[in-house]
């Protein structure tokens, strides 16, 4: 799968749990929250200060 700035937190752990590393590691410590899993990773990342093209990149490593 091709992570975009339009994905969910929750379809990216549900496809590839193993990117949830590199979710905590950019600093999104909520990833299990229920309110989390509809969230873009565009909002996400607006929420927490996280440059979104970085992260995508790095999920799409």
């Amino acid at each position: 799968m091709n992570f975009t700035r339009e994905t969910k937190i929750g379809e990216i752990l549900e496809v590839a749990p193993e990117k949830a590393e590199i979710l905590l590691q950019a600093g999104m410590h909520c990833i299990g929250c229920p309110a989390s899993q509809a969230e873009t990773l565009e909002e996400a990342c607006e929420v927490h200060g996280i440059d979104v093209d970085e992260l995508v990149k790095n999920l799409n490593a």
